[in-house]
């Protein structure tokens, strides 16, 4: 391999592809080794990386089960193998451990059950980014210069004035906390001059080029002189030694450096007080009682086994991190450590604890969680300082308090246990414990006077009926629960009935989370409460408040979900204090009134009213409010919103006034000189209002009105990044208007009508969807939906929604890729399980390096008919990691399509507690996601893995839709409650505006996405079938476009495979990033086998609701997920050194070949010849994805021939009829519309459009190129001449657009 290759030319397109393509080619197997590899199941082949070619090309490797790395090494005259997972850590193989083996583990371990994909998958290159071998240890700059910098310098001790000092050549190593200098020349033994560093200096020595001075601290301080070679080694000296002097402790980290054995010259750092070794592989080592001065030392994450016993000589310690281990037993010397003050031991294999642990008087932390104990270890009686005490994840099933009798801890942490009985004990003797965390159990009741002086209280999630106290829930407590702190009280998701009234005699009180049980009233003097400041009741069976109101410090209500009717009359009035108001999902007709006067004292500042039944009454009540900066009033009965009224909440900042029936909005809106955010979609509105002269305005969303036109001014609001005028069928944007709102980042506006493949053939419509997306309160947009109504064919559709919590990569990723991976593994595989599971774990290793720290969740819908299944039902497969779930409405009711994998089930908690993985207090898998089945995060493999949950069902006349949503969607809103909220809406894209909407109502903060498909399944559908044998579906090219939603970008090629290899078809994207600007670490999407011949058969008769394409119909379509574009020229794919056939590249414009055949056939009844024609293959397509399409996109010959035959016409996206009549729009990148020509050449039509903006949303050529033209191969071009004379008598015959619709 050629190491000379930089990694900075892999990412231009000056790239010398032939180098390239050289280097891919011997990436790959040889075909005679392939078939050698497919031959038995014991036979595999494993990529071997150089460690030192930057970046590294693979090297494949045939091997067996049974060979070892030892072998390999001999056989390959190599040095020894190493291994590395998810790019992190590498580790070096035993000469008896065999890497196909480890290969094949780690395939299983993922989620691949089938041993022959598990070979197929082993000869894949793009494992690497996952699982890779190393020939030697890899050279990482970053971890080894973190472990130490060595070199051979001049080096000169003392003044440089005094002559007696001399430059000499010395080796100098800069480790640990010191400079050392050899005292022999160009020696590496001898005797070693140490100098320390911490709180000295280093400075540059102007005098001499490349040259530092090295100074120690304190009044015997020395100096050093090193004159380096070059510049780049003097910044690197600098850099590092400048760290190590600024810091105040005498502190190293070599964490995550993949040590096999502490540095030697480590060892010089005599003063080190603080040493961080954690996620290595060292094993017990006997030289650490060397660093006498050592304070803290953290080993967690390697692999001792065994309690290091030399740790226990080091009597400074007073922290010690053990955790991940495996450790079985502490050893009996550890009571010689008596200054420890934090010991860590969670996550290993211990079930009991010496005697001598007693001897620790100064422990004052010790984690136990996620060990094996039963009980509470009697030797703990005798830690007399120890106030915090962590046993969560263990095996407690009684809690018998005696045992914390004679501790002092305050802090005790049992989750995850499973506690059902709690032995009491006398409350005097627990007077120390402040804070007690049972999260995750299984008690029933719990009493709370136990714990007289209790100041935090974790209950969620267990099954407790009733809070006692002394054995009753009405006992006035005042005198034993009175503490000198604020107390926070959480009894969320149990199954509480009734509130103690107790809880209002308690004086400290300052929240209470009560929210997810089954109260029906709360006490009557709790809004008196002179210290609650925030109370959480929502999702319960309220029907009122207390009446009585008496000046409460209560800041924050959250009442929603709840059967209220109204609001105690005087709560504005009383509650001075009150922010924070959310009564969402409710009852409420009316509001009470902030103030008797014109002067009001509301400090009320966020109010959210969504899903109520308020009028245009309520409305004057809100102008007391002054302060209000959030008001959502969705989903009510409004009907106007007067003027007046709105212009005195000035500093109103978000306003959501959707689902009412508002026609306008009012003019005085302008004064709201701090409005960021307007949401008012789904009215009636008509009138565009004047938000974008408001310079704060960021988001505008007024889809699903009645919008006809818009009026901009001349500048745009600056920090304008989201405009929604999806839905609105009048709306008619000219050229002028889509070129000012060009550079809006996240512009939508409805694609132009089209008609599904079962419209066209006169057959009903199975399905139809919409989709939204609405950021977090960052503005960034963390999710994504894919949306594809017509996928390998005209009977499949493809839906999904992806959720990266935080990160917009792994979304996107998930989006542009997974339609194209699904379709290929539906012709790998047979079970609909299979390929649904397959397509999720081999997007795992597509996610490349971004999916190593990066995660998301994902939900995948696929309906599917099956041309071989005698009944001829739809089907629809369902799969999930994460919190993205999909439900189906069948009978109005919920039936769920996916599983949460959470630490909840209980076969997920054992498999991660398999794997030693940990279970943070924020109920996290190592403190860093809350699910256990997840697309990326590889690095917490095999804890986390992205094997999903795959549900099927057979589609019925009584499902009525299906709903997927995010994270988000799903935290906010039951299962249940969305199916009530969209199974009356019509329209698709309004219902998933409504999901998400209600979920901000409900105070989801986060970003949103929801997909709605309405189903429209038929007793038809599941009786009819083809009548004769069944066929391949029906080329994509003339299939049906998506109906609603975000830009549609065009299909990939057809396969040309023994099994019709599958198009991704026309998925409907709206995210910010371009495929052109993806790393190169991710993967094509295209399979890497090369594919076999077929031939395209004519088409047969069937009924209508399963039509099939014009016979012989052939289109070369482009992926919506090209991932090779940045090693891509003039039509030239990476891997290929040849043009793909058909595709012409001029510049930034790509044209497509299109096969005319189709039209021939449709113009006249054909000749035997013809016939021949159309049963000869096509020129099959090279193994790859072609580039995106990145000017417009235009329409080939055949499908614009098709559009203007069409008789009815459509309303923009919503399937209605409108005034524009037959106007078919041309179909942009964007979604836009462009009036409709009646010109041949669709690319002259397409300079029309206006230029795009670096940077802008709107793509389209800005004058036409007298190159471009269509394709037609030299011995068609009289067929050509024929059927372009009939489409021009066609045109001149019918009637224009005008004489159509009035």
């Amino acid at each position: 391999m050629n190491s000379a290759i930089s990694s900075a030319s892999l990412h231009t397109r000056s790239l010398d592809r032939k180098t390239l393509l050289r280097h891919r080619q011997n990436m790959q197997l040889q075909p005679s080794d392939r078939e050698w590899v497919r031959g038995d199941l014991h036979r595999g082949s494993i990529h071997v990386h150089d460690k030192l070619t930057s970046p590294s090309y693979p090297r494949p490797v045939v091997c067996t089960m049974d060979t070892t790395a030892g072998e390999m090494a001999l056989r390959d005259t190599s040095p020894t193998l190493y291994v590395q997972l998810h790019g992190e850590a590498v580790r070096r193989l035993g000469q008896d451990e065999r890497p196909l083996q480890i290969q094949n583990d780690f395939l299983f371990k993922l989620g691949f059950k089938d041993p022959w994909r598990v070979q197929e998958e082993g000869m894949n290159t793009e494992l690497g980014s996952l699982l890779r071998f190393y020939a030697g240890k890899p050279h990482s700059i970053e971890s080894s210069e973190r472990v130490q910098l060595s070199g051979t310098y001049n080096v000169r001790k003392g003044k440089l004035q005094l002559p007696v000092n001399r430059w000499t050549r010395r080796q100098v190593i800069l480790c640990g906390t010191c400079l050392i200098v050899s005292s022999v020349k160009d020696s590496h033994t001898g005797k070693m001059h140490i100098l320390p560093l911490i709180g000295g200096k280093v400075e540059e020595v102007k005098k001499h080029s490349h040259c530092l001075a090295f100074s120690s601290a304190g009044p015997q301080s020395q100096t050093y002189y090193v004159s380096f070679d070059s510049f780049t080694e003097h910044l690197r000296w600098h850099r590092h030694a400048a760290k190590m002097v600024s810091q105040r402790i005498n502190s190293v980290d070599l964490s995550c450096c993949s040590l096999e054995q502490l540095p030697p010259n480590l060892f010089y750092s005599q003063d080190l007080t603080h040493l961080n070794l954690k996620h290595n592989f060292l094993p017990t080592d006997h030289r650490l009682h060397q660093f006498s001065r050592l304070r803290s030392l953290n080993l967690s994450n390697n692999q001792l086994g065994q309690f290091p016993m030399a740790i226990c000589d080091i009597p400074t310690l007073t922290e010690v991190n053990l955790s991940c281990n495996y450790l079985a037993n502490v050893g009996q010397a550890v009571g010689s450590m008596t200054n420890l003050q934090t010991f860590l031991l969670d996550g290993n294999c211990l079930s009991e604890l010496p005697s001598e642990l007693g001897s620790l008087q100064r422990l004052g932390y010790l984690g136990l969680s996620f060990n094996q104990f039963t009980h509470v270890p009697q030797v703990l009686e005798r830690l007399a300082s120890m106030e915090r005490l962590c046993m969560a994840g263990n095996s407690l099933d009684t809690l018998v308090l005696q045992s914390f009798r004679l501790l002092r801890v305050k802090h005790v942490d049992l989750r995850l246990n499973k506690i059902r009985v709690v032995v009491p004990d006398e409350p005097d003797l627990l007077r120390h414990v402040t804070q007690l965390d049972v999260r995750d159990n299984g008690l029933e009741e719990l009493d709370a006077s136990l714990f007289p002086r209790l100041e935090v209280l974790h209950c969620e999630r267990n099954h407790i009926a009733t809070l006692k106290v002394k054995g009753s829930h009405t006992h006035k407590a005042s005198s034993n629960l009175t503490s000198p702190l604020p107390l926070s009280l959480s009894l969320c998701r149990n199954r509480m009935e009734a509130v103690p009234e107790w809880l209002c005699e308690i004086k400290k009180l300052e929240v209470l989370d009560i929210s997810h049980n089954l109260v029906t009233e709360l006490p009557a003097r709790l809004l008196c409460s002179s210290s609650l400041r925030k109370l959480s009741a929502g999702h319960n069976h309220l029907q009122k408040l207390p009446e009585r109101v008496e000046r409460p410090l209560l800041e924050v209500l959250d009442v929603q979900h709840n059967q209220l009717a109204e609001l105690p009359c005087n709560l504005f009035l009383k509650s001075d204090s009150l922010r924070c108001l959310n009564a969402s999902a409710n009852k409420l007709e009316h509001l009470p009134p902030s103030s008797l006067s014109e002067e009001s004292n509301s400090v009320l500042q966020e109010l959210y009213l969504t899903n109520n039944r308020l009028t245009d009454k309520c409305v004057p009540l809100l102008t007391g409010h002054t302060h209000l900066r959030v008001l959502h009033m969705a989903y009510n009965y409004l009907h106007t919103f007067p003027a007046s009224k709105m212009a005195k909440l000035e500093e109103l900042e978000e306003l959501d006034l959707s689902g009412n029936r508002l026609k306008t909005v009012p003019t005085t809106i302008m004064n709201l000189r701090r409005m960021h955010t307007l949401i008012a979609h789904s009215n009636t509105i008509e009138v565009f209002p004047e938000v974008m002269q408001l310079m704060e305005m960021k988001c505008v969303d007024l889809s699903c009105n009645e919008l006809s036109e818009i009026s901009l001014p001349e500048n745009l609001p600056p920090k304008l990044q989201e405009l929604d005028l999806t839905g609105n069928p009048r709306l008619n944007l000219d050229h002028n208007t889509l070129e000012h709102l060009n550079n809006i980042r996240c512009f939508r506006i409805d694609p132009p009508p089209t008609f599904s493949a079962n419209e066209a053939s006169g057959g009903p419509a199975v399905w139809s969807h919409g989709y939204t997306e609405a950021s977090g309160v960052k503005n960034k947009l963390c999710v994504a939906a894919l949306s594809v109504n017509s996928f390998c064919g005209s009977r499949e559709a493809l839906y999904g929604v992806f959720d990266g919590d935080k990160n917009v990569e792994v979304p996107y990723l998930l989006q542009c890729t997974m339609n194209d991976v699904l379709a290929e593994e539906l012709h790998k595989t047979k079970s609909e399980e299979e390929h649904m599971t397959n397509t999720f774990l081999v997007m795992q290793r597509k996610l490349g390096t971004a999916g190593q720290k990066l995660g998301g969740s994902a939900a995948l819908c696929h309906i599917r008919h099956d041309p071989t299944d005698p009944g001829g039902c739809f089907t629809l497969t369902a799969a999930n990691v994460g919190k993205c779930q999909a439900i189906l409405c069948r009978d109005g009711k919920p039936l769920p399509l996916s599983l949460l994998h959470s630490v909840g089930l209980e076969e997920e908690y054992r498999r991660i507690r398999q794997h030693n993985a940990i279970i943070t207090e924020d109920n996290k898998v190592n403190g860093v996601t809350d699910s256990t089945r997840i697309m990326g995060y590889s690095f917490l493999y095999p804890a986390v893995i992205p094997r999903p949950y795959v549900s099927k069902v057979t589609l019925t006349p009584q499902d009525e839709f299906f709903i997927l949503g995010s994270r988000g969607l799903w935290d906010a809103l039951s299962q249940s409650e969305a199916v009530e909220a969209v199974r009356n809406v019509p329209d698709g894209l309004a219902a998933a505006k409504k999901l998400c909407t209600l979920a901000q109502g409900y105070g989801c903060t986060d970003s949103l996405c929801a997909v709605v498909v309405q189903l429209s399944v038929s007793e038809d559908c599941c009786s009819c079938c083809c009548s004769d044998a069944p066929q391949p579906p029906p080329s994509p090219g003339l299939g049906g476009y998506p109906s609603s939603g975000g830009s549609s970008i065009k299909e990939r090629p057809s396969g040309d495979g023994s099994l019709p290899v599958p198009p991704s078809s026309c998925s409907e994207i709206s995210s910010e990033i371009s495929t052109s600007e993806m790393s190169s670490e991710v993967g094509s999407t295209a399979s890497s086998d090369e594919p076999p011949q077929s031939s395209l058969l004519p088409a047969r008769g069937c009924c209508s609701l399963h039509p099939a394409c014009l016979s012989g119909s052939f289109q070369r379509q482009l992926s919506s997920a090209t991932f090779s574009s940045a090693l891509s020229d003039n039509g030239l794919d990476s891997e290929d050194e040849e043009p793909i056939a058909g595709v012409f590249s001029n510049g930034s414009r790509v044209e497509v070949e299109a096969d005319i055949h189709c039209l021939r056939a449709e113009a006249s009844s054909s000749s035997s010849s013809g016939w021949e024609r159309l049963l000869s293959p096509p020129p099959p397509p090279p193994p790859c994805t072609p580039e995106p399409l990145e000017e417009g996109v235009e329409l080939t010959l055949g499908e614009a021939e098709t559009r203007e035959q069409r008789e009815e016409g459509w309303s923009v996206g919503s399937g209605r009829k409108g005034d524009d009549g037959k106007t078919l729009g041309k179909r942009r990148g964007n979604g836009s519309v462009a009036p409709q020509e009646k010109s041949h050449n669709l690319i002259e039509v397409a300079a029309d459009a206006p230029s795009k903006k670096g940077g802008g949303y709107f793509t389209a050529p800005a004058q036409p190129d007298p190159d471009d033209q269509f394709i037609i191969p030299p011995e068609l071009e009289e067929e050509v001449k024929e059927i372009m004379k009939q489409h021009q008598q066609k045109q001149q015959k019918a009637p224009s657009p005008d004489q159509t619709h009035p």
